[in-house]
């Protein structure tokens, strides 16, 4: 079973601490669908499954990425994709979304996806793995 579109909004506007919706809506779009261009198989389309499609869509339908971003490059990629952002900023909207999504899914579901990905993303979802 999926959250509701607007449960997933509110926990992102308060673990963002966002002035209003649209903001927070336009950070997990961004956020959501710039991971979706890192990730393949059956992780990717497990993500998508926990979300409301208005925000499946974005992490499913994004296509490949040219090369993998380091989880550094990736807080960049979301600095060129929301306006006014800077690195702190950024790093804040990935957090709020990202951490969101770490507790919609099973934490083993957090550590397949965080496999695939380049060292750093464990930080950017708030699910550090063990050292």
């Amino acid at each position: 079973m999926t959250i509701s579109r607007e449960d997933f909004l509110a926990r992102v506007v308060e673990r963002g601490e966002y002035r209003g919706e649209a903001e927070a809506d336009h950070a997990a779009r961004v956020v959501l669908g710039l991971l979706g261009e890192h990730l393949v198989g059956a992780e990717r389309a497990e993500l998508a499954d926990a979300l409301p499609e208005a925000y499946a869509g974005p992490l499913r339908d994004a296509g490949p990425a040219c090369e993998p971003l380091t989880a550094e490059r990736f807080v960049q990629a979301v600095v060129g994709w929301i306006d006014g952002a800077t690195a702190a900023t950024a790093q804040w909207d990935i957090g709020a979304v990202l951490s969101t999504l770490a507790d919609l899914v099973p934490g083993q579901l957090v550590d397949r996806v965080v496999e695939q990905l380049p060292d750093g993303y464990d930080l950017l979802f708030g699910h550090p793995l063990p050292a």
